[in-house]
């Protein structure tokens, strides 16, 4: 058995907005979301329902691996400026 995938709030709304304005049957939108088909019905009816209010929930949490490896890009940035800057300093010292 695999894990339990979870989807966003925004994820939810755009693919029940896709369900009622694209005109593409059920299954293919399913497919193209890698979400199953009655899982877009149920979103539907959740949002027939509670409009505005629909999935409340947190949905998916960001992996703590693409946290850290965002993190180390920031760092990885602001490294660069300081290279940036100090060879822009010492190359007006050149003769």
């Amino acid at each position: 058995m695999g894990k339990r995938q979870r989807f966003t709030a925004e994820f939810k709304r755009e693919a029940v907005r896709q369900l009622n304005e694209s005109g593409k049957p059920v299954a293919t939108l399913a497919r193209e979301l890698g979400v199953a088909r009655n899982k877009l019905y149920e979103w539907a009816e959740q949002a027939k329902k509670n409009g505005a209010g629909a999935f409340p929930g947190s949905g998916r949490k960001p992996d703590d691996e693409v946290a850290k490896l965002k993190r180390e890009l920031e760092r990885a940035k602001e490294e660069n400026e300081v290279l940036k800057k100090a060879a822009a300093y010492f190359a007006k010292s050149l003769p």
